[in-house]
């Protein structure tokens, strides 16, 4: 028996989701937090002595970075040594970064596609670890008759803004059904709470935009996803990623190493008990919405893919391919060398 967990925990090739599958058909207790993504983390005791203090930026409104929140209710970052306080940043992208470089906040999570062109312009702010995929959803009313990527030519798509995730991802999609995601569609601006309305009133033909808004939406019989970041070739693709400021790394690897294994950890817990997950982001949660509603959510994500090492260096240098080819990276920009410049391994040292 004690053979076969081991082939499901090997250094080189780590699968979490099977090794709790595997493990319970064995009838072996997988403790929450024993592994984590690429590589095995080592284990950290409980604290003993003084915590070090750490500002960590996240978005408390976008369910898919609940683990964050579990990872303060359970006591996860005192685990590690750390002593964490939530910064809700609703600021732009640059701001956050910015703030972090500057060492306003230590590290932060966010979404790839939105961080990514930002770190191009040179903020010294590293990723550590990938989180999950999914969250952002491509959907249209079916009574446009809109089921496919390639009837979206002529046709406009309405976004929250000129920099989302979505715009982004579903450009790359565009891209690789053979339309050209400036010429062949238009992308019109709405605030995020107008999307549904301006679908409904027709000015769009689509709405690109994340969970857990179009999740629910979807619950309605009305509309139909056309595409997420989940399909198309991307069902192993990271959506959400860490970032520490770059002074941490330097000085303070094994706080960056203690940080990010916390959360890789919370991904764990998620994955395990998506039901404290969703208890913990649920005063952030639409008032309508249940604990059962938010597990929805959650299990429509992959909470199970957490990259790190070289596997999240290739994704980086993947979407660094992809936002050149539509001509959001510029073409000066060298895909391999951006991933090796904004990647950095805290947990192999």
């Amino acid at each position: 028996m004690s053979s076969q967990v081991n082939s499901l925990i090997s250094r080189n090739s780590f699968d979490r989701r099977s090794f709790l599958r595997t493990a319970g058909a064995l009838g072996i207790a997988a403790p929450l937090g024993a592994f984590s993504a690429g590589s095995l983390l080592a284990q950290t005791a409980a604290p003993v002595g003084e915590l070090k203090k750490i500002k960590f930026a996240t978005n408390a409104s976008a369910i898919c970075l609940a683990p964050v929140f579990v990872a303060q209710d359970h006591g996860i970052f005192r685990k590690y040594g750390l002593d964490v306080e939530l910064v809700n940043f609703g600021a732009s992208t640059e701001a956050l970064l910015e703030a972090i470089a500057t060492g306003k906040a230590d590290g932060g999570v966010g979404m790839a596609l939105r961080w990514l062109k930002a770190l191009e312009q040179g903020f010294d702010v590293k990723i550590t670890a990938g989180t999950h995929g999914g969250c952002s959803r491509l959907v249209a009313l079916k009574e446009t008759g809109i089921t496919t990527l390639s009837q979206l030519k002529g046709k406009t798509i309405g976004i929250s803004d000129l920099a989302s995730p979505g715009k982004n991802f579903f450009s790359i999609l565009l891209h690789k059904e053979g339309l050209d995601p400036v010429a062949d569609v238009e992308w019109r601006q709405y605030p995020g709470e107008l999307l549904q309305l301006a679908a409904d009133k027709g000015e769009v033909h689509a709405i690109a935009d994340g969970d857990p808004k179009a999740y629910f939406w979807l619950q309605d019989p009305k509309y139909i996803q056309i595409a997420s970041n989940l399909d198309h070739g991307f069902e192993n693709r990271v959506c959400c990623i860490v970032g520490l400021r770059g002074s941490l790394i330097r000085d303070d690897q094994p706080t960056a190493a203690a940080l990010t294994r916390a959360l890789l950890e919370a991904q764990d817990w998620t994955v395990a008990k998506p039901e404290d997950a969703a208890r913990a982001f649920l005063p952030n949660a639409p008032k309508d919405k249940s604990i059962e509603d938010l597990v929805g959510v959650l299990l429509a994500q992959t909470h199970n893919h957490n990259p790190t090492g070289a596997d999240l260096r290739q994704e980086i240098a993947l979407y660094a391919q992809e936002l050149r080819d539509v001509q959001v990276f510029k073409n000066s920009t060298d895909p391999t060398q951006f991933a090796d410049r904004v990647y950095a391994d805290v947990l192999s040292a």
